[in-house]
């Protein structure tokens, strides 16, 4: 009772504690199918997808040299550390926790329950919307590579790519479906991954000594860089973990280490290198999406971004995916997702929340910011806060004292890290939204 897809498996999600076979909560959707390869994929995709072309604007240049290299890596362990607490409370007290709010409601009760919910699909509603941000950034990008006009704003390839995305989600109708396509997005991430870094590298020495400082005077540069912390958190986590879990073969516990290994080893490579290369080459002056700094071909410049446009479709897909799977059961969506029901409720529901999701990257178009306050507000909460005194409750008995301190230690530390890039990001929303109107051409 465990295995394979889990339409005949039906149980209450705060099971009790028990001995024998772990118990499953009902889903609509496939789980303990997919390799622990396939996993790491979609972990990888996660960190190295689209997003990570502005990285070296958003975070490197409000910290410069020193504390972006020594945060990002800083973040890379701390982030696989938090992970890994989570993945090992998968079957916690004889129930598989195949949900984040499930293993929350399983540890606290009902209330913290409702409470992860709610942060978890705010955390990943604005994820969702930075991806349709980032796309409509990469057409915007392509188009004007081609067309030296003002006929085409942001909002309107912002909106072209919410069309697509909702396409894609259509097709798709689980996270194990995507298959094939998380080979795709490999290939499209090492297509806009390469040809940033070529170009970057060409640029940097053929330009004169670029400015690493830290840009900006008084409160304004204290809040960038404080919410930049953030960004460095939002750039390793999914905030996710049981959800992709929930996907992988028995062993489980096993195989998801495997595919952590992975994510924050060899998947980080490309990860580091476009965004160190990237601000390398042009210093402090490097904008908030590294493609529209580059020199090169036209061609070549144009292939990198259409790369990066359908690579942040795909990866959007992934961090959807759990609202997906809520509905999906709720409403009893299973069976074959060509059956006429199904692909209705899918282009009624799927379809209505990307279109909300579009609307609101339109409205407000600042890349940036929403990096920053999803990591502060929720990606940190969720990912270290959570993870640390989760893992504390649960196996409190099995902990040294130095373990426990070690997890109290994280818990406070992250606790205050969290209010003040809340702050510093909110703060910086606002002081931008007197800079650039709404739905504006950024």
């Amino acid at each position: 009772m465990g295995k394979g897809n889990a339409e005949n498996n039906s149980t209450k999600v705060y099971a009790k504690e028990s001995t024998r076979d772990i118990e499953v909560p009902d889903t609509a959707h496939k789980i303990n199918t997919d390799s622990w390869v396939q996993v790491a994929f979609v972990l990888t995709s996660g960190v190295t997808g689209a997003f990570v072309l502005g990285y070296s604007g958003t975070i490197m240049v409000p910290l410069g040299w020193v504390g972006g290299v020594v945060g990002f890596i800083l973040a890379n362990a701390i982030s696989f550390h938090a992970n890994a607490l989570v993945s090992k409370l998968h079957e916690h007290g004889g129930v598989k926790h195949i949900r984040y709010r499930d293993l929350a409601g399983y540890v606290y009760g009902k209330k913290a329950y409702s409470l992860t919910w709610i942060m978890q699909y705010i955390n990943l509603f604005m994820i969702n919307t930075g991806y349709i941000i980032l796309a409509g950034s990469s057409l915007k990008a392509f188009y004007i590579l081609f067309r030296d006009d003002d006929l085409m704003k942001l909002p309107y390839f912002i909106a072209i790519a919410g069309v697509a995305c909702g396409m894609f989600a259509i097709c798709v109708p689980h996270l194990s479906a995507l298959g094939i396509w998380l080979g795709v997005s490999v290939v499209l991430t090492v297509i806009y991954s390469v040809i940033a870094v070529v170009l970057s590298i060409k640029d940097g020495l053929r330009s004169p000594a670029r400015d690493y400082s830290v840009p900006g005077e008084g409160a304004s540069k204290i809040f960038t860089t404080i919410a930049a912390t953030a960004g460095l958190v939002f750039a390793f986590n999914t905030s996710m973990i049981p959800e992709i879990q929930a996907t992988i073969r028995e062993p489980v516990v096993k195989n998801m280490m495997k595919a952590l290994y992975f994510q924050f080893t060899i998947g980080a490579i490309p990860f580091f290198v476009v965004v160190f290369v990237g601000y390398w080459a042009y210093g402090s002056s490097t904008g908030t999406y590294l493609l529209n700094n580059v020199n090169g071909p036209v061609w070549v410049k144009g292939v990198a971004n259409i790369a990066a446009f359908f690579q942040g479709v795909i990866t959007l897909h992934i961090f959807a995916s759990p609202m997906y799977e809520y509905v999906d059961t709720v409403y009893g969506i299973k069976g074959s997702s060509l059956n006429t029901k199904n692909l209705s409720f899918r282009i009624l529901v799927r379809g209505g929340y990307l279109i909300f999701n579009t609307f609101v990257a339109a409205l407000l178009p600042f890349l940036g910011d929403f990096i920053s306050l999803t990591g502060a507000a929720s990606i940190l909460p969720l990912t270290f806060i959570l993870a640390n005194h989760m893992y504390l409750v649960a196996k409190e008995n099995k902990l040294t004292s130095i373990e426990k301190l070690w997890h109290w230690f994280n818990i406070v530390f992250f606790s205050i890290v969290s209010l003040a890039a809340t702050i510093a990001a909110i703060w910086l929303i606002v002081d931008h939204s007197r800079t650039y109107h709404v739905f504006a051409d950024m």
